[in-house]
């Protein structure tokens, strides 16, 4: 029998013994590399925290000692180790596992939010809870990247923390200098200072130990001077002090793949009975060559792939949203050098990559601090650029205040791109882009763009950059493009015409990758009778005049989202159609308003109504069961 298959809990993990400790990390990784193959997901950060996991439930009582993963990605051993093995082969599928921490399927899993930064906040209000209720006996602990440390929200609830010196917590920085790239900004070059100094903390314990072994006053004072060196230079060498400033206890750095010296630091940290920063040094993807020597991101997301060679088993030939924005974009640079790129450490998922290496000097990197990205885009307007800031458009929620308040209440030509806008499906709640049309649609002044395929993504993002006197939003949907749709005629006010006559008794307003589907049910409806338009705004906020014009003597107007229904296009178009006296019936068709569990992109679209099908059933409900089916 292996290792791995006498673990059921964690209890179990502390019954083992050194050698068996070692083979169970190298399971763990064969079954991480096995498993993860075959459905897709977060590869190297799981790799990368074998030992660090297993020490942790060495060392600490979950769930009774909570433990919050920041942002998630590195939460498959944890599930491995607290009794969830046996469900790994539905990991990120419909009624499987979820790729992150998740409430429902166990008491170990305490937070489920996978946005990064917040995981020191939870800890925070967890610490105070257990300290008001007279739980001192509990430890909270709080995992959370480098990566995760650029964000402001970290260092607010640091400053918090550090308020609380007798509430255990502990602190570990899993520093493997990565996030999707390489960490950058000054903090990641402070840490990168500390990982290369091991050999003067172990010099000054020497020191200390030789020193304090004399008992004369001269080995006492030596000792007092050289501790007052050191404190000196720990401020220029070490970026200990960064935490210590704070009123933090330090500790490390510690290599996260020495088990044993991982585990002693966290039994350390946890006797101290306060807030304690854990330095732990790891490296991504470790244990797979594969993910090891992937330039790009270390194997960070997979899909399925040939664990023998880390290939993709099937390779789509077919050109993504992403890919298209990417080439225009750059096109765009080499036509205007005051075009510049920000990324929140995701340059390569949202394409700006190439943007980035072509023009290096108009390519920012911030981190993973979205509210800063959009402020200081507002900045660069302010200083005659024009900002294109690409996240996706989950991450977009944090930085709404920066796009209403920082740009759109200066007027600031900013163009935000929100890639996976709609419903992206494996990822679950956190992660589906429907929030960005109810968040943008409250935004005075802004744009927003829905491209529908390739050509009309180029042509908005061109429009977009164009504007000059607010913020322009352009928002596309995980996956391939599709085939293009052709418009039979275009308002004067931009809006497509893509099916129809023009004067139907259906008018059928659909959204950027809502086209493609719309156009299916239309032709659906058609063979039994039904005769409809479907128009394409292409810039949906705000809503066209046109719209509201061939919505007149219209027997029922249907729109078709990948949006929350509250606040999103449908409730726009309602009110503009009421604003201007137009009395027709409605129908608005999107995403309801709850979160989504993780699931196929077309699993979630079909069971939302938004495949042809369910729009071609849903206009004939409307109409009153009328046409046959």
């Amino acid at each position: 029998m292996s290792v791995l298959d006498q673990v059921n809990g964690p209890s179990d993990l502390r019954a083992l013994g050194p050698d068996e400790l070692v083979r169970l990390c190298g399971e763990i990784r064969e079954f991480l590399i096995r498993k993860v193959s075959a459905t897709g997901g977060h590869l190297g950060p799981n790799l990368g925290v074998v030992e660090l996991t297993i020490a942790l439930h060495r060392v600490f009582d979950s769930p009774r000692d909570p433990i919050v993963f920041d942002t998630g990605h590195q939460s498959y051993v944890h599930k491995i180790v607290t009794g969830r093995r046996e469900q790994f082969d539905g990991l990120r599928t419909r009624g499987g596992l979820s790729g992150y921490p998740c409430r429902a399927e166990s008491d170990h899993d305490v937070v489920e939010s996978s946005h990064a930064t917040s995981s020191l906040s939870y800890a925070d209000g967890l610490a105070k809870a257990y300290s008001l209720r007279g739980e001192t006996d509990r430890t909270v602990v709080a995992v959370i990247g480098d990566g995760a440390m650029t964000g402001g929200m970290a260092w607010e609830a640091l400053n918090n923390i550090a308020a609380g010196k007798d509430r255990p917590m502990v602190i570990v920085v899993n520093d493997n200098g990565r996030s999707y790239s390489p960490t950058i900004g000054g903090l990641a070059e402070r840490l990168g200072v500390l990982r290369l100094q091991p050999a003067y903390e172990k010099a000054m314990d020497h020191t200390k130990r030789t020193l304090g072994a004399r008992k004369d006053v001269v080995g006492k004072a030596v000792y007092s001077i050289l501790h007052g060196i050191k404190t000196g230079l720990k401020d220029v060498v070490s970026p200990q002090e960064l935490f210590a400033d704070l009123g933090l206890k330090y500790m490390g750095p510690v290599d996260g793949h020495n088990l044993a010296a991982t585990e002693a630091a966290l039994r350390l940290a946890k006797d101290f009975g306060g807030p304690v920063v854990v330095h732990v040094v790891t490296r991504k993807g470790m244990g797979y060559v594969h993910a090891e020597n992937n330039v790009a991101d270390l194997m960070h997301a997979t899909g399925v792939i040939d664990p023998d060679t880390g290939r993709p088993l099937s390779e789509s030939s077919a050109v993504d949203w992403t890919s298209v924005f990417s080439a225009e974009l750059c096109e765009i640079g080499a036509e205007r050098d005051d075009v510049v790129a920000i990324t929140a450490a995701m340059a390569g998922p949202t394409g700006l990559t190439a943007f980035g290496e072509r023009f290096p000097d108009r390519m920012f990197d911030v981190g993973i601090a979205e509210q800063h990205a959009v402020a200081s885009a507002a900045g660069l307007a302010l200083g005659g650029m024009h900002p294109v800031v690409a996240v996706y458009s989950t991450f977009l929620n944090r930085a709404f205040d920066q796009l209403l308040m920082d740009v759109a209440l200066l007027g600031q030509p900013v163009t935000l791109v929100l890639d996976r806008s709609g419903v992206t499906g494996p990822d679950g709640a956190s992660h589906n882009g429907m929030w960005d049309l109810s968040l943008t649609g409250i935004v005075p002044g802004v744009r927003v763009a829905a491209p529908r395929d390739a050509e009309t993504l180029r042509a908005e993002l061109r429009e977009a950059v164009e504007v000059t006197d607010g913020p322009t939003v352009v928002r596309f949907p995980k996956g391939s493009v599709g085939e293009p749709v052709p418009a039979l005629e275009t308002s004067t006010d931009g809006v497509d015409r893509v099916h129809g006559s023009g004067d139907a008794d259906v008018l059928v307003v659909a959204v950027g990758s809502m086209v493609a589907p719309s156009l299916a049910a239309a032709r659906e409806l058609e063979t039994a009778g039904v005769a409809v338009d479907v128009v394409d705004p292409r810039w949906v906020y705000p809503v066209p005049h046109s719209v509201v014009d061939s919505a007149r003597g219209r027997q029922l107007v249907v729109t078709v989202e990948d949006n929350g229904l509250h606040g999103g296009v449908g409730s726009a178009v309602s009110a503009s159609l009421e604003r201007a006296g137009v009395r027709v019936d409605r129908l608005a068709l999107g995403i309801p308003q709850e979160f989504l569990d993780h699931a196929s992109r077309g699993e979630i679209l079909a069971d939302a109504g938004l495949t042809a099908e369910g729009i071609a059933r849903g206009i004939r409900q409307r109409l009153g069961d009328r046409v046959e089916s």
